[in-house]
């Protein structure tokens, strides 16, 4: 008999993928935790229903969540990483040369766990000397670190339960505090097809407190639509003016992908511009 993963992406559309076998079913203090090996997607990473992570198209969202920032800030060397215990987001912000220490902070040990002993290409990093893995509050890390940051990075799960919060105005005014005065916040904020009202969230949200901010967009297979987007908000820095480019070894991200991932489509300006 055939196995299969559904996740209903929206009550009435899902995406389900043929499973070789269940390696881990748990429930967390936090959430329902399951790693399963796919035929399509080799191992993936499910929290509360919804797909995180995928050993096959990763890559796509773990450089353009930090690639972008990284590459327009002129010099980040202290980053900020709230969520993504997978460590995915880690490995490519220690990538950096100008990076010196990139700091970890996810509220759930057993998503590092499972990362651990599932997606060793990604928990690579929390071995690496520039890494520091905090199991805490993001957000309460965030309150107690004013002023330290050159770049912080949300890899968050979707805004429901404990994680809305991470999408709160008052988070974002927490974060600005929390960067240095030429600091720049990067968050995932979901499918402009699917998720209108998480754009609407995240981008309003930044904007109310960032005096620049900014959406682009990247393709990830395995989310809601495929079609993904990203928020900037930065204090100085444009974040589509590339200001360096280290020779590193990108699968999707590259100069030329940086600068067309701001080119919108006009449904999606309306989204976040609909008066214009």
């Amino acid at each position: 008999m055939d196995l299969w993963v559904a996740e209903f992406q929206t009550p009435a559309l899902k995406l389900s993928c043929k499973v070789k076998e269940t390696l881990r079913s748990e429930t967390t203090e936090y959430q329902e935790l399951c790693v399963v090996a796919t035929e399509e997607y080799g191992n993936m990473l499910i929290l509360d229903g919804a797909i995180q992570t995928t050993e096959i198209d990763e890559f796509v969202y773990h450089e353009m969540i930090t690639q972008v920032a990284l590459n327009s800030h002129p010099n980040p060397q202290h980053v900020l990483i709230i969520g993504g215990g997978d460590g995915g987001t880690l490995r490519e912000v220690i990538k950096h040369p100008s990076v010196s220490k990139a700091t970890l902070v996810e509220i759930d040990d057993r998503v590092v766990a499972a990362a651990r002993d599932f997606f060793p290409s990604l928990s690579c990093s929390f071995e690496q000397p520039k890494a520091e893995v905090v199991i805490a509050d993001g957000i309460e890390y965030v309150k107690n670190h004013r002023n330290h940051f050159d770049i912080i990075v949300v890899d968050s799960t979707d805004p429901v339960g404990p994680a809305i919060q991470l999408f709160a105005s008052s988070f974002y005014q927490s974060v600005y505090d929390a960067l240095k005065e030429d600091g720049m916040l990067v968050v995932q904020s979901e499918s402009p097809f699917l998720n209108k009202n998480v754009i609407d969230m995240a981008f309003g949200g930044i904007k109310q407190v960032f005096p620049l901010t900014k959406l682009y967009l990247a393709n990830v297979p395995t989310y809601p639509s495929g079609l993904w987007s990203f928020t900037v908000g930065s204090k100085v820095h444009d974040p589509e003016t590339i200001k360096n480019t280290p020779k590193l070894d990108w699968k999707y991200y590259s100069p030329e992908v940086h600068k067309a991932a701001f080119a919108l489509p006009n449904f999606v300006k309306k989204i976040i511009e609909p008066g214009e």
